[in-house]
């Protein structure tokens, strides 16, 4: 320990000497409303704001992920990739797994990232039974897998799945790849939450797996109710969702219309949440705080979604909401018929509506591409075009952009607001334009 801190200003002291030091005051509880750390959120719609987490909320959260929402035993060991900076890493594979004493193999981000089969194999090689990922993290295992090497995750009872929207077609793929090697379907366990209740709001729970509800989107986006899809809904207005699980005991989520009038069954509307996990606010910032927490302890989570009998379904956030012609656009669904029109070629992409008002807005989608061959260019582009107005039915401005130009936060969601911002502030390269045609042929080259 002293050689890794030659070059900081930090004692290091053994134990003797500690017991040498001279004896100062008792130590001073903590009470239940003191501070216990503030939490900076990831910026995915807004800009970061210090959510307050007190020793109570902590605590309360910590109890129960452990106790009803996990669930964990002491025969329970976790494996975790999740940066400890950010709240599903430090609430969920830190602080909640020393409240309840089990133990963590961890992996570093970014040799997850550089080698996500690497999380697998330590599951696998120590009898992993608990992990979390948002989904992702499940879909780039299914990308880099290339059949080297032998896996045992039969272990792996709880595959969590959180922060950010659950997409049940790449965690299918995920099912049906790593069943082959162990991995149970009921394993999969979808959640809901957000750093304001410290960290966790709802579990599936155990065993259920993936509870899909597929429903027409376009009624959806027309009378905000989520009326199941049947045999006749075209496909391209079919959209699957899926079940993120219950609310916490001692807690309460309500669906409430932009009236405050309390919702039930599948009419759509913002999730609220009150209860002991919830912070008291933001730091230092009363507007903000004031705007969420209402004097009543009721949270607005800025999120949408319905009930599916009394497990809650999350269908996106209300900021990245585009409203087009008396049309609710969900930007994810726009993203992900481009990502699959070309998925070969291309990265990440964001949809935001820029312009005017009502329905003089425009809808506004950036692509990255991994080439900068004009003609390949051309085919992504005609494919995409194709592929949206098959599927999403809305006229839209496609900006093909070099891989890197999206902002994505510090847990690996994209930032919308800001993405768009740089869009606005013409800080973002167009592949296909005229004067960029030099530019795009000198990389090439």
């Amino acid at each position: 320990m002293s050689s890794a801190l030659n070059d900081q200003a930090i004692p290091v002291l053994t134990f003797e000497e500690l017991n040498d030091l001279p004896k100062g005051d008792a130590l001073r509880p903590f009470g239940p409303d003191d501070l216990c750390y503030i939490q900076y959120s990831s910026g995915s719609s807004s800009s970061p704001k210090g959510i307050l987490g007190t020793q109570k909320s902590v605590s309360a959260n910590c109890h129960g992920i452990t106790s009803f929402g996990m669930e964990m035993t002491d025969n329970d060991r976790g494996t975790s990739w999740l940066p400890l900076y950010h709240d599903m890493g430090l609430i969920g594979f830190l602080l909640a797994p020393m409240a309840s004493q089990m133990s963590v193999d961890y992996i570093d981000p970014q040799d997850f990232t550089r080698r996500p089969i690497t999380w697998l194999q330590l599951i696998s090689d120590h009898k992993g039974t608990m992990s979390y990922s948002p989904t992702f993290g499940y879909e780039l295992c299914v990308r880099r897998w290339r059949d080297d090497r032998e896996l045992d995750l039969s272990s792996w009872r709880a595959a969590g799945i959180g922060g950010d929207m659950v997409r049940p077609e790449p965690l299918t793929e995920f099912e049906e790849l790593f069943g082959k090697m162990g991995f149970e379907k009921g394993a999969f366990k979808p959640s809901y939450g957000l750093a304001e209740t410290t960290l966790a709001a709802t579990f599936a729970p155990m065993g259920q797996g993936l509870l899909k509800d597929t429903i027409d989107m376009e009624r959806y986006e027309r009378t905000s109710e989520a009326i199941p899809a049947t045999d006749i809904t075209p496909k391209e207005h079919q959209r699957t969702f899926v079940a993120c699980g219950l609310v916490l005991p001692d807690h309460e989520i309500e669906i409430r219309d932009f009236d405050d009038k309390v919702l039930s069954g599948r009419s759509v509307g913002r999730i609220c949440l009150k209860g002991p996990s919830v912070s008291p606010g933001y730091f230092r910032n009363k507007q903000a705080t004031e705007a969420a927490f209402g004097a009543d302890g009721w949270l607005d989570t800025g999120d949408l979604g319905y009930w599916l009998d009394d497990q809650l379904v999350v269908t996106g956030r209300f900021k990245d909401l585009i409203l087009w012609h008396g049309r609710n656009i969900w930007p994810q669904d726009i993203e992900w018929a481009a990502q699959a029109a070309a998925p070969h070629r291309c990265g990440r992409a964001c949809a935001f509506a820029i312009g005017g008002a009502g329905d003089e807005k425009e809808v506004m989608l950036l692509l990255e591409c991994r080439t900068r061959d004009p003609q390949l260019l051309d085919e992504i582009y005609k494919a995409v075009m194709a592929a949206i107005r098959l599927e999403v039915g809305v006229p839209v401005r496609l900006q093909l952009v070099p891989r890197g130009t999206m902002i994505i936060t510090s847990s690996g969601k994209l930032s919308r607001a800001r993405v768009k911002d740089k869009y606005l502030k013409g800080a973002i390269l167009d592949l296909q334009a005229e004067d960029n045609l030099s530019v795009v042929a000198a990389d090439a080259g």
